[in-house]
């Protein structure tokens, strides 16, 4: 009984060295942006790689060679998927969202907040972290394709940041 566990704990332990030296590698070789968080898709490659971590780990019915199929199998469909969006706007726009501006010139845009879903309290929030103590004194808040809220301070003139940004 004893051996059994120790047996467990020793793949556990072999697996998760394995999985861990190829997952550096294979990050290390394919950039950055295999585990950025720029848009969905790049969010949903982080959570299936975690995911097949954690199944190469504690299940003992997933070798090692399947697990790193796994990677490398997610890695290089980030990797095309990253190529193609650079090569092609259309499939840019299919695999990404567009920037959404929630503020304008100290004003809440009440329709874009609704249809991205965002509260009023979560654009002050945002405004607060940038230092801004009144929504007159911002040029603009975005919601960015990966979720968080980009705050422009105005001053200067109009914003000339908000291009590619739908309102």
């Amino acid at each position: 009984m004893w051996f059994d566990s120790w047996t467990a704990l020793g793949r556990v332990m072999v697996v998760g060295a394995g999985s861990y030296v190829l997952l550096v590698v294979l990050l290390r070789t394919t950039g950055k942006r295999t585990l950025s968080k720029l848009n969905a898709f790049d969010l949903v490659v982080t959570v299936a790689m975690g995911s097949v971590l954690s199944s190469a780990l504690l299940s003992p019915d997933v070798t090692f060679a399947e697990a790193a199929a796994g990677f490398f199998t997610l890695v290089v469909l980030q990797y095309a998927v990253a190529r193609l969006s650079v090569a092609s706007r259309g499939f840019a726009g299919f695999v990404r969202s567009e920037p959404r501006l929630l503020l304008e010139n100290g004003r809440l845009l009440e329709d874009a907040l609704r249809r991205e879903r965002v509260t009023r309290g979560e654009v002050l929030s945002a405004l607060r972290s940038a230092g801004i103590a009144r929504v007159e004194y911002a040029a603009a808040v975005v919601l960015e394709t990966d979720g968080t809220l980009s705050v422009v301070p105005s001053g200067g003139g109009p914003p000339d940041v908000l291009e590619g940004v739908r309102r």
